[in-house]
């Protein structure tokens, strides 16, 4: 079981690479990566509509989960358990500016988003500086 456990560490770990690189690839080309993502998201689902489809026909289980009412309640069940129905309908990023009080990206001016990007970047200088000094404390103790 340990062998199953390395060979699948070093696989999910070169997929996670491959993603790496070719999202920095990609990434230099906006319109060339929307298309591609947009296709991949369109195949993935008529994949799971057809996988459904099928399975609604071919099986009794099929027959009710995939029915109409089915597919509507193990839907919400499954994006209420992942705790990912809010953030897939309306995003958590304007949840969180309406507690906030904020104006939503598209209504905040260029000096905002500025300040909130210097906010950030001290913000990781910050982190970076406090996990170097972890790590050195680390260091001294071992």
């Amino acid at each position: 079981m340990m062998w199953y456990t390395i060979e699948m560490d070093k696989v999910l770990n070169f997929f996670d690479r491959l993603e790496d690189y070719v999202r920095g690839v990609l990434s230099k080309a906006p319109i060339i990566y929307s298309l591609l993502g947009g296709a991949g998201v369109i195949l993935f689902w008529r994949g799971l509509w057809h996988t459904a489809d099928f399975l609604q026909t071919e099986t009794w289980v099929g027959s009710v989960l995939f029915s109409g009412p089915g597919s509507l309640f193990l839907g919400l069940a499954i994006l209420l358990i992942t705790g990912l129905f809010v953030s897939v309908f309306i995003g958590e990023s304007i949840v969180m500016s309406g507690i906030k009080s904020e104006n939503k990206l598209t209504e905040k001016t260029e000096s905002e988003v500025n300040l909130e990007r210097e906010f950030l970047i001290n913000m990781d200088k910050e982190l970076k500086h406090i996990e170097k000094d972890l790590h050195m404390n680390n260091s001294t103790h071992h």
